[in-house]
């Protein structure tokens, strides 16, 4: 009689905890507070709670640089990332990080986590230790034990919070989150400086504490406003005067020194404190790297059985939509979100509630091509094959090492005709109607014709191929210039006349790729120009990937020098400083791809059994 009087009269009261998770929350309450840090600065904080009831719920935080502040008639029972957990019973906070909108302090961008080296000092896991501590304690109908999740900065802060973590904080899932600015994710790849990103974002987010706003372009697409710009060090005289310490930043750390070293969490968190639940998207654009290599560093480690994977076909966050169904032209035949959203429930059900429904395993992850989910207990896959995809000279390529001593592939490399990095127009980053969410997917036919990129295809499989693990290239590279960037794709190419979809037949989709500036072949600490007409080999991890190309696709390479303006313009002549290169510094330059059986570049494929 109880339940059936709580779902008439639509209210939920008191009673047993079993009952709680099985019952509808129809409302939620908002209440805000300014949350006392330990050295006395106060955060702007947002609670939401389950209405109508004194059953004991778990806490669940996300900690923002975006705004945390939420309208009065914000309904978190309607928001897909999150409703079939607040359906059945969460306290939900969001809290604005010290320095912005309506929280006290200064804000900085990516904050060392001090306190590991000076515990009179706070950062991001003392700040989130102090809100968790205060919730716990004065939050009403709290069951005492927290989580923290977000997606992007906020999978930063809930990853930062698993370091000496409050004894109340139970699971943390960081999702798309950063672990180190130079080496990949937002900001650099491979000490290549990811220009209109960087650009734009330090804009949005130093700017204006108050608010969040887009630089004033003066046009729509972006490709010629920045091949105008000219030179990097022209931005601060003619645009930021200086203001935004980030870009500041960028400009005086061109190399891999002590500021980067003191953001990197590859080096601070060592192991799972608390269970975590890494979240990526294989076509990530802005942090794709950031929860494969904290999985892997935290693995190493993981004693207990504290740390977890899960990988899917997404852009960035986009897990937290209602779909998930499909990316750009790409179908993946299911709503692998509603899917993601299940499995995260689960998640925060099993440490924080205690409901024991089948456990998660160690990995979960998506496999494009096939358009299935995989469970593993190990990633990646023990039992891979690893094969060698060689490039020819003939423009074809194969798993057989190419014949000859001296065969290769040049092209010119002009840095003031860069190749796009996507279709024009490239709109602003955060605009209406950009499509900065969707390019990893892109069809790369529209550079394949261009005479400074090399495509080596391969024949038409006989069988599906599938490849789950860690691609690397191995490039045999030289150039007539003493700097260079390398970028590198691994393309599933549709069959020419595709039956299955009409609309995709010819389709070039890029499964992996990423770039590699030429004079950190050696040291990211300390460049080294290269020697022209030197053959050099230059490794470039092209991260974790799930996918099988299927009977009658093919596979391709394709390697090229500029990718603009994704990436700056590598000058091609060594500068100690690009930031602080001339307009006389950039050349163009011959670049010569190795393909002889003494020099042979090749992707290196871990391959399973379909």
């Amino acid at each position: 009689m109880k339940k059936l009087f709580c779902l008439i009269f639509s209210v939920v009261t008191t009673f047993s905890f079993l009952d709680a998770q099985q019952a509808t929350i129809q409302s939620y309450t908002k209440k805000t507070f300014m949350i006392p840090m330990r050295d006395g600065v106060k955060l702007f904080t947002v609670v939401l709670s389950p209405a109508n009831t004194t059953t004991a719920f778990p806490i669940v935080i996300q900690r923002t640089p975006y705004g945390a502040d939420v309208p009065d008639s914000y309904d978190i029972l309607k928001v897909p990332y999150v409703a079939a957990m607040a359906k059945e019973g969460y306290i939900f906070v969001f809290q604005d990080m010290r320095g912005k909108f309506k929280s006290e302090g200064l804000f900085e961008m990516s904050k060392p986590l001090y306190h590991l080296t000076d515990k009179t000092k706070v950062d991001e896991s003392t700040d989130a230790y102090d809100t968790v501590d205060w919730l716990v304690k004065n939050v009403p109908n709290n069951n005492g034990k927290a989580g923290i999740f977000g997606i992007s900065y906020l999978g930063w802060t809930a990853l930062d919070a698993t370091t000496d973590p409050h004894p109340a904080l139970k699971a943390s899932s960081p999702q798309a989150s950063p672990a180190d600015w130079f080496l990949g994710d937002d900001m650099h790849h491979n000490g290549a400086f990811r220009l209109s990103y960087g650009f734009e974002y330090s804009y949005m987010v130093e700017n204006d504490k108050e608010k969040n706003s887009s630089f004033p372009f003066p046009q729509y697409d972006l490709y010629h406003w920045y091949l105008n710009l000219g030179p990097l060090k022209n931005v601060n005289p003619t645009h930021f005067k200086n203001r935004l310490p980030s870009w500041n930043n960028f400009a005086a750390h061109p190399n891999y020194d002590s500021f980067w070293k003191r953001q990197t969490r590859l080096s601070s968190i060592l192991y799972p404190q608390i269970p975590i639940l890494h979240v990526g998207g294989y076509y990530d654009q802005e942090d794709l790297n950031g929860p494969q290599v904290m999985y892997s560093q935290l693995e190493k480690r993981d004693t207990s059985n504290r740390n977890y994977l899960l990988l899917g076909p997404w852009y960035h966050g986009q897990w937290a939509g209602a779909k998930g169904d499909s990316l750009g032209k790409i179908d993946f035949g299911s709503k692998t979100a509603v899917y993601f959203q299940d499995m995260q429930k689960r998640w925060f059900d099993f440490w924080l509630k205690g409901i024991e429904k089948e456990k998660l395993p160690e990995v979960t992850a998506f496999q494009t091509g096939s358009n299935t989910w995989k469970s593993y207990n190990a990633w990646p896959p023990k039992d891979a094959e690893i094969k060698r995809l060689f490039t020819q000279a003939d423009g074809t390529c194969s798993f057989n090492k190419p014949p000859g001593a001296t065969a290769a592939v040049s092209y010119i490399s002009d840095p003031a005709k860069p190749v796009p990095y996507r279709t024009q127009p490239i709109e602003p980053t955060y605009f209406p109607g950009s499509r900065w969410k969707i390019w990893q997917v892109e069809d790369q036919r529209f550079v394949s014709t261009r005479p400074d990129v090399a495509s080596f295809t391969a024949d038409s499989l006989q069988a599906d191929l599938t490849v789950t693990g860690n691609v690397k290239a191995h490039l045999f590279v030289s150039t007539t210039g003493t700097d260079a960037d390398f970028v590198v794709k691994l393309i599933d190419v549709y069959p020419g006349f595709d039956a299955r979809n009409i609309e995709m037949s010819g389709y070039e989709f890029p499964v992996a790729m990423e770039v590699f500036r030429g004079r950190f072949r050696k040291s990211f600490e300390k460049p080294q120009p290269m020697v022209p007409g030197k053959p050099e080999e230059i490794v470039i991890d092209l991260h974790h990937i799930n996918h099988t190309f299927l009977k009658g696709h093919k596979l391709m390479i394709q390697i090229q020098s500029t990718w603009f303006p994704v990436i700056d313009r590598n000058p091609q002549k060594f500068v100690p400083n690009i930031f602080e290169a001339k307009t006389s510094d950039f050349i163009k330059a011959t670049q010569t791809i190795h393909c002889n059986s003494q020099l042979a570049t090749y992707l290196e494929l871990p391959v399973v059994k379909s």
